[in-house]
């Protein structure tokens, strides 16, 4: 049983992030109020991805079984050639990360995970259809502003999004940027057919200007498709829109005819503009901070926007149950910790972006035959690679990470 903290904390935003700190917090004995525009929770019908450095954060929540439950755990990741369809790669992930990193690797849907953080976060109060318009950071706390008004809370945690009005209140109104990739995302009802038709693999199909990725979720009924293509005429105002899977389709006319008749088998799909932010030097200011796109918007080549979002959450957790030092001191603390490994993974999904889109026939092939060498015969040093990224744990002292990554 926890103990009541006497902190009284607004975390701004119910996604993935929002719901893990909410979660944690709510474990510590720290009362939170979480903040949603939305009318209610959940967000457009799509996968994720989560690693084991972030199943291991949702142990700590007891959601082991429920994870298992709900997750696909992939066999390999495969990269495709997009024309030829040849598998220039493929790693092995079920039983080999599980070994090396100390958990498992899953799919997930979205809206699945999100109805397991809800749950966790039982204890806490949700406001769904409740905008927070502004945020006054003062002395002992900070003040949000709603439709409903004015209300003071000790800490205010920016968890919403690339677009963060609490980020806007720390660091000034700037413009995040368009990366010039536009994605699809969709979910193709999955049948025994296209179950043996497809492998229970995180697949990546990797061609000029633009790369696809499937995977499996809910117990395989669904296969979950993210198509990212570069263009210069994105000029639709909304960041998120439906879109038609004849648009989807039109953008990948010339690729392998069997991801094009996948691609066909979409009933529906949304369209997405990438923005993207630089790293911040600094997240917060008195008692007031971010937490995952919010502070670290990711591009989604490295698969990692949702995993570290739940990293921030647990370690900001900590910093808020610790009374080692200064509340100020403790969210600076967090910050700082967090800093330098969400800057050098934002700055890592930029590079990989740039690999998988390679329009160069010589450039694509030198990459190709890097990746088929790499995978064939240096599986233990890819694995060991890894180990800064999967095998991380929040959960344990940070030496022993070091002594991990070694």
């Amino acid at each position: 049983m926890s103990i009541d903290s006497g902190l009284r904390v607004a975390v701004i935003g119910a996604g993935i992030g929002g719901l893990t700190l909410a979660a944690l917090l709510v474990a510590r004995g720290i009362r939170v109020v979480v903040f949603e525009q939305a009318r209610a929770l959940g967000e457009v019908g799509a996968g994720l991805q989560v690693s084991p450095n972030g199943v291991k954060v949702l142990r700590t929540l007891g959601l082991a079984e429920d994870l298992a439950r709900v997750g696909v755990r992939p066999l390999h990741l495969t990269l495709r050639d997009w024309k030829t369809g040849i598998a220039v790669s493929r790693t092995g992930i079920a039983d080999d990360f599980d070994q090396a990193y100390g958990a498992p690797y899953y799919h997930v849907h979205r809206a699945d995970l999100l109805g397991l953080l809800q749950r966790a976060a039982a204890g806490a109060e949700i406001r769904t259809g409740c905008a927070v318009t502004a945020v006054e950071p003062g002395e002992g706390g900070a003040w949000i502003e709603t439709s409903a008004g004015r209300e003071h809370f000790d800490v205010v945690v920016g968890a919403d999004g690339i677009h963060s009005v609490v980020r806007r209140a720390l660091h000034g109104p700037s413009q995040a940027r368009f990366t010039g990739n536009v994605a699809f995302r969709a979910l193709v009802p999955a049948d025994d057919e296209l179950r043996r038709r497809v492998a229970r693999d995180s697949t990546l199909w990797m061609g000029p200007g633009g790369h696809v990725v499937h995977y499996f979720v809910r117990d395989a009924q669904l296969l979950n498709i993210v198509a990212v293509y570069e263009t210069d005429r994105w000029t639709d105002e909304s960041w998120t829109q439906p879109a038609t899977v004849s648009e989807l389709s039109a953008c990948f006319t010339n690729w392998n005819r069997s991801l094009t008749d996948l691609l066909a088998r979409a009933t529906q799909c949304n369209r997405w503009a990438l923005f993207d932010r630089d790293p911040l030097t600094g997240w917060g200011r008195g008692r007031v901070t971010l937490l995952g796109d919010a502070a670290h918007p990711m591009l989604p080549f490295l698969a990692q926007g949702a995993v570290m979002a739940i990293e921030d959450a647990y370690v900001l957790a900590q910093a808020m149950a610790s009374q080692e030092v200064p509340l100020e001191d403790a969210l600076r603390g967090y910050e700082s910790s967090r800093g330098r490994r969400t800057a050098r993974l934002q700055l890592a999904a930029r590079a990989q972006g740039a690999s998988m889109h390679r329009s160069g026939a010589l450039d694509a092939w030198r990459r190709n035959i890097r990746l088929f060498i790499r995978s064939r015969w240096s599986r233990d040093d890819q694995l060991a690679k890894g180990q800064s990224l999967y095998g991380f744990d929040v959960t344990v002292p940070a030496e022993r990470n070091r002594t991990q990554a070694r």
